[in-house]
């Protein structure tokens, strides 16, 4: 019994050592390898399956102003993409790009989060503004990695599928690599980093407001619904994850409009015909696709409050909302499935550790100590 105790106790001290303040478990936490496995599988697998609705958003918020609107609300926009353009390059245009990077930014993302949370509340920060400071810094670290992928995703998904004769946007990129290329020979390669300070005003107040409201929401359920040590339902998890996004997305929407805008414009000194010449010769010959037209947007940004202030002159508070309708629900929906994913990976991951199957070095090595053994 007492060989028992101690290995269970062995156990507990390798799932929550409480020596080293500032450990990977310290306070209960789990270990910062489960942090950010489980949030590299929630993130990305929520980006991959809300990608339609956020192209949907990108179509609404990217096209021209200036002349009829293709796009007039969600459910239309919808329709009219999956019917002439279908699923995998039309509504799923520019899911590569996206997933890569959502599947390093997440991970990066989770485990910047968690050592900044961690450290801040070990030292007296109130949890509100630990988790406002955490998510912001979690942010900026994996903003490196998405928003070059954030450019080529919006970019592509403004597009639609190559030589699309419904297109508007301007583009026609065979594929991702081509996209990079393109773009880099043209207009250098800071052009993928373009609207990098409006994606970060964008992204780091929502990624701060998500996180701190959601901490917040799962406090009040666990204090409401369950016993002290028990795991909120499902149910829970997926309440207070879409509650913290639609919040959060809401809230961010201009910086989001603006965000699209800077990133997707062309520069005035190209005509938009010759964006069609940046693909190779052969194309030249391929099926043709709409003739020349004005450009995506009469109006060039060349700030993130010069496009607020020209789009709130113009359009009203409601051309800084525009595609609200959308944003609020991918945020919504995104912001709970990756979160309850992220919970359910945390619990397996724990799981597996009691039957020392987790992580997976140290089953590696297990293995390979008893296949020495024998």
């Amino acid at each position: 019994m007492q060989e028992l105790g101690a290995s269970v106790n062995h156990k507990a001290e390798l799932l929550y050592p409480i020596h080293a303040p500032h450990s990977d478990a310290a306070g209960g936490y789990p270990p910062y390898l489960d942090v950010c496995v489980a949030g590299g599988i929630g993130g990305s697998l929520a980006d991959f399956m809300m990608h339609s609705v956020d192209t949907v958003k990108t179509r609404l918020q990217g096209q021209a102003q200036h002349r009829p609107m293709k796009y007039h609300n969600m459910v239309q926009s919808y329709r009219l993409i999956f019917k002439e353009e279908g699923v995998l390059r039309g509504l799923y245009a520019g899911i590569t790009p996206a997933m890569l990077g959502s599947i390093p930014g997440t991970t990066l993302y989770f485990g910047t989060y968690e050592f900044t949370k961690r450290n801040l509340t070990a030292n007296s920060v109130p949890d509100f503004i630990a988790h406002l400071a955490a998510g912001s810094f979690g942010d900026l670290a994996a903003s490196v990695i998405y928003v070059p992928s954030e450019v080529l995703k919006t970019r592509m998904q403004l597009q639609g599928r190559y030589n699309n004769p419904h297109f508007i946007s301007g583009y026609n990129y065979r594929n991702t690599w081509h996209a990079t290329r393109i773009i880099v020979k043209y207009d250098g390669i800071g052009a993928l980093f373009h609207g990098f300070r409006a994606t970060l005003v964008r992204d780091v107040p929502y990624s701060a407001l998500q996180f701190a409201f959601y901490e917040q929401f799962k406090k009040l359920a666990k204090h409401t619904l369950i016993e002290p040590g028990e795991q909120l339902p499902i149910l829970a998890d997926l309440t207070t994850g879409s509650l913290a996004g639609a919040i959060a997305g809401a809230i961010t929407t201009p910086l989001d409009v603006i965000k699209t805008l800077l990133q997707t414009q062309i520069k005035r000194k190209r005509p938009i015909a010759q964006s069609e010449a940046h693909t190779s010769g052969s194309v030249a010959s391929a099926t043709a696709v709409a003739p020349s037209q004005p450009p995506l947007q009469p109006k060039h940004y060349s700030s993130i409050v010069e496009g607020l202030v020209w789009n709130y002159k113009h359009q009203g508070i409601g051309g800084l909302f525009r595609g609200i309708g959308p944003r609020v629900f991918w945020t919504s929906l995104q912001s709970a499935v990756m979160f309850v994913v992220y919970e359910q990976v945390l619990h397996l991951e724990e799981r597996l550790r009691e039957k020392d199957d987790w992580p997976p070095g140290e089953v590696l090595s297990r293995l390979t100590s008893g296949r020495s053994s024998q």
